[in-house]
This record gives C-alpha cells, sequence and structure tokens, in this order.
C-alpha cells in the first residue's frame, strides 16, 4: 500500500469538512453530547451542594418557600 504524504493544513481541512458532514447529517449525535455534558456537571454540582431533605424537595415541588 502507498502512502501519500499530507500536510498538517490539509489533513486539518478534510478533517473539519467531514466533522461538519456528520453533524449535519446526525445532529441528534451533537445534541447527545451536549446533553451528556449538562448532566454530568449537573451531577458534579450536585455532589458539592448540601444534601436537603424529601420534605424540603416535596415543598418546593408543591410550591413552597
Amino acid at each position: 500500500m502507498t502512502q501519500v504524504p499530507i500536510d498538517d493544513a490539509k489533513l486539518k481541512a478534510v478533517f473539519k469538512t467531514a466533522l461538519v458532514e456528520v453533524l449535519e447529517e446526525r445532529r441528534d449525535l451533537l445534541r447527545d453530547a451536549i446533553e451528556g455534558i449538562a448532566l454530568v456537571r449537573a451531577i458534579e454540582e450536585g455532589r458539592r451542594s448540601e444534601d436537603v431533605s424529601r420534605g424540603e424537595i416535596l415543598s418546593l415541588l408543591e410550591g413552597g418557600h
């Protein structure tokens, strides 16, 4: 198999074109990735926050303060 040298600029352009095509054709992949990142951040933030009781949560959900 013959290898053809490719410069960094051409490789970057080919990769960028391929990535744009994938994201245009499969928008769901990008959406899923963003949702995954948001979920990880929410979990991490939750781990750093103080615990609250089940009653406090239910009170807030029912419109209490």
